[in-house]
């Protein structure tokens, strides 16, 4: 008994059938969009509740560091995440210092690339490091650049293995029907965040709302709720 068992086991760990059933292989198999997706849903999440955490330690004040209107999501941090597992995975193996040196480069070439972006689409930024030791362009920081490289590290040693461990438990009728949800909500929540940022922006300029949807959100996204969602956000 005890010899059958251990090899159904075996089987199991090498994907083969017990009891003339095949193991189910995970619908978030390796770097798969779904994997992607969630990496990314909760990389948003963990930004946010990071950088909660920074600014308490630091500032002693809690004050909202969501990117978005709806929900504890930043997908700067994200992305952030989906590029690190993209970029750096294949350096699990390698030495720690290879992954830090990755970490800090791509980080610190995310963080720039976001802050331009958001100031050549909306006309605005959310942080700027000008006056900061190493500030390249207010953009990101040497400083900044050394914690994505910290970030890196414990993303490909720690933190992403556990998570895509975590993922694939996630049963395949659930994760896949669950995940095309959430998909759903992000694609309107970032929709709808985008919007309401651009005719904040507008409004810093005097620009009146010139259609329906515009006006249908002045009305419900004013000025004093944006600045509560986004107190970092300045015009440039």
């Amino acid at each position: 008994m005890k010899g059958l068992k251990m090899e159904k086991i075996y089987q199991v760990e090498r994907g083969g059938s017990v009891n003339g059933r095949q193991k189910e292989e995970s619908f978030a198999k390796g770097l798969n969009f779904y994997k992607l997706f969630w990496v990314f849903f909760i990389g948003s999440i963990i930004g946010v509740i990071v950088e909660t955490l920074f600014c308490l330690a630091t500032q002693f004040r809690i004050e909202s560091r969501k990117g978005l209107l709806y929900g504890p999501f930043n997908p700067v941090y994200g992305f952030g995440a989906v590029v690190m597992t993209v970029c750096l995975h294949w350096l699990e193996k390698k030495r720690d210092l290879w992954i830090f040196l990755g970490g800090m480069v791509l980080g610190g070439g995310f963080e720039y690339l976001c802050s331009l972006v958001q100031e050549l689409v909306f006309g605005t930024v959310s942080w700027d490091y000008t006056g900061s030791p190493f500030s390249f362009g207010g953009r990101t920081s040497l400083m900044y650049c050394f914690f994505w490289g910290i970030l890196g590290l414990l993303w490909v040693k720690e933190l992403y293995p556990r998570m895509s461990r975590l993922i694939e438990r996630i049963p395949n009728h659930v994760g896949k029907t669950l995940t095309w949800v959430c998909v759903l909500l992000m694609v309107i929540d970032i929709a709808l965040s985008g919007m309401a940022v651009s005719r904040y922006s507008a409004r810093q300029e005097g620009i009146p709302a010139e259609t329906n949807v515009q006006e249908w959100i002045d009305r419900y996204y004013p000025d004093d709720l944006m600045q509560v969602i986004y107190p970092n956000m300045i015009k440039k």
